[in-house]
């Protein structure tokens, strides 16, 4: 059975050397793309705009009986109430006595304050969220959950690439034993993320919750109303509903992982290729991934991690959808106090393919694809980022044992 090209046993990496590659790899990683998240999970969990009438009808019809010196609009109901605790909205109505001309006024001031409160909470793409939140909410809650995002990236990353790693060079690895080598890029990677995935889930979920948070709120108030829900969900349903869309995220990183790590791999054995033979017979260039200087490691592992991750997150970006949605289903329910129907399901509680289903029969092909540009923004340069830094720690740790090798 052969083994991938230029593994780690010509030199010995220890297992410590792969994980602090991992570590400086998640660390800059996270810092440069949890702007990208923040932005994708708002676009992937605001209400579809078609529903919001729909919803707000069907949950309390006596909103059509209000008068109308109260001053409600339908768009006001939909922004300061579908998702607000307040049960009707006040718009500086006008009283009994208040001339036809400033009732008009009024109402016409109401649906234009509910009009800009519309715009500025709903995303229309990746640059429109960015500069909303960032405008409205601060700079800096573009970071928001970047502590769990650390917390939960480090280990997992160490866990994820250094398990890729002895799945594919150790001797007794029965990816190598068993599975043809043009394959086993994918099993490789798809058994290192279902280990890592099961070990950070219930941190993933507690950062999905903060980023999902709607704006008005500073970071502290966010962390508390993320701990409060989080503490209801336990006691309610369970430890094990900490895991709550593990399931989903095994159908997006599983099959992610798979991809990327197959197309990883072809990628930089193309690039290597195409090197070799655009300097064959002038000498000085190796057929060996251990033999590449480090801008070449960098280049080829930037560009097929880059691209490899591109392609992987727009095919698996309808379980994103879903994960995200189903982890952020509690939310509003624990914030608002809603009574739960027995016996009827939200379609988020229901198994995995019935659900996306319902996102495809609600909203067609653009609700399961939504914040598909948000994901590969930030999927595409994250694995090119993590990737090549990866790569070009293992090859410093490889060249530092080498020279104590040679010292000694």
């Amino acid at each position: 059975m052969n083994r991938r090209d230029g593994s780690d046993s010509e030199v010995e990496i220890s297992a410590g050397q792969k994980m602090l590659s991992a570590v400086s790899g998640s660390l800059l990683t996270s810092l440069l793309v949890t702007p990208l998240d923040v932005v994708r999970v708002r676009l992937q969990s605001q209400p579809n705009t078609s529903s919001l009438s729909r919803i707000s009808s069907s949950i309390n019809p006596s909103f059509s009986n209000l008068p109308s010196n109260l001053g409600v609009t339908a768009c006001c109901r939909e922004v300061f109430w579908v998702n607000n605790t307040s049960s009707i909205c006040l718009a500086a109505g006008p009283t009994l006595s208040t001339s036809v001309d400033s009732i008009a006024g009024s109402t016409s001031a109401a649906a234009d304050c509910a009009a800009d409160e519309t715009r500025r909470k709903r995303y229309t793409s990746t640059l429109d969220g960015l500069r909303k939140i960032a405008r409205n909410e601060g700079l800096t809650s573009l970071w928001r959950g970047l502590s769990p995002t650390l917390v939960m990236a480090i280990p997992a990353n160490v866990i994820y690439f250094t398990g890729y790693d002895v799945l594919r060079s150790h001797k007794r690895s029965p990816v190598n034993q068993v599975i043809p080598d043009q394959y086993a890029p994918l099993a490789a990677g798809s058994i290192a993320r279902v280990a890592a995935a099961s070990v950070i889930s219930p941190i993933e979920m507690f950062r999905t919750r903060m980023q999902a948070a709607p704006s008005g709120t500073n970071g502290v108030g966010v962390f508390q109303d993320t701990m409060v829900g989080l503490r209801k969900l336990v006691r309610t349903q369970g430890y094990t509903s900490l895991w709550r869309g593990l399931t989903l995220t095994m159908w997006r990183d599983v099959p992610f992982s798979g991809l990327y790590w197959w197309g990883y791999e072809a990628g930089r054995n193309r690039l290597k290729e195409l090197r070799y033979s655009q300097f064959e017979g002038h000498g000085g260039i190796s057929t060996s991934r251990a033999g590449e200087n480090h801008t070449a490691a960098f280049v080829d592992s930037f560009l097929a991690g880059a691209v490899s991750g591109a392609v992987a997150a727009v095919v698996t970006t309808p379980f994103d959808v879903g994960k995200t949605r189903q982890q952020v289903l509690e939310r509003e329910d624990h914030k608002k106090s809603v009574p739960r129907e027995k016996g009827i399901l939200k379609p988020e509680e229901r198994s995995m393919p019935r659900f996306l289903y319902q996102i495809w029969k609600d909203e067609g092909s653009a609700g399961l694809f939504r914040g598909w540009a948000a994901r590969c923004l930030k999927v595409a340069p994250a694995c090119a980022i993590m990737i090549s830094s990866y790569e070009i720690g293992k090859k410093m740790a490889r060249n530092m044992n080498e020279r104590k090798a040679s010292e000694g």
